[in-house]
């Protein structure tokens, strides 16, 4: 059997950070993310969103997050608490380049909020 050689080998192109960070997500999320990043579509981010949110929910909801009303209390239906939270804006400030604030992060209160406030901001400041 013949060894390859460092000329032989064909290596995977390195990811991107960006792609790095969203490689542990569900395909759909991927996708979406994809799809977002290609078009700017900000229903894309509906997805992302919620897998983020999968990730760092501190307890399993007894149904999926997408079946959940936008009326879903952050805090008091998902047990998110400071910690997770701060794990979310970590976690999507790296991914989308953003800036989130304490001052308006503690206005989020429902996952439609969470929802029409990451649309507002990639708006204002879109991922490159």
């Amino acid at each position: 059997m013949k060894t390859p050689t460092p000329s032989t080998i064909t290596r995977a192109p390195a990811l991107t950070e960006r792609e790095e960070s969203v490689r542990h997500l569900p395909a759909g999320a991927r996708a979406a993310f994809d799809r977002f990043q290609a078009d700017g579509d900000p229903l894309a981010l509906d997805p992302v969103l919620l897998a983020i949110l999968e990730d760092f929910i501190p307890r399993t909801p007894a149904h999926p997050l997408a079946e959940l009303p936008g009326s879903t209390l952050l805090i008091d239906d998902l047990g998110f608490d400071s910690l997770a939270i701060t794990e979310v804006v970590f976690f999507t400030e790296d991914l989308f380049g953003i800036n989130i604030s304490n001052q308006e992060i503690v206005q989020v209160r429902t996952l439609d909020d969470l929802r029409r406030f990451l649309r507002r901001k990639v708006a204002i400041h879109p991922a490159p």
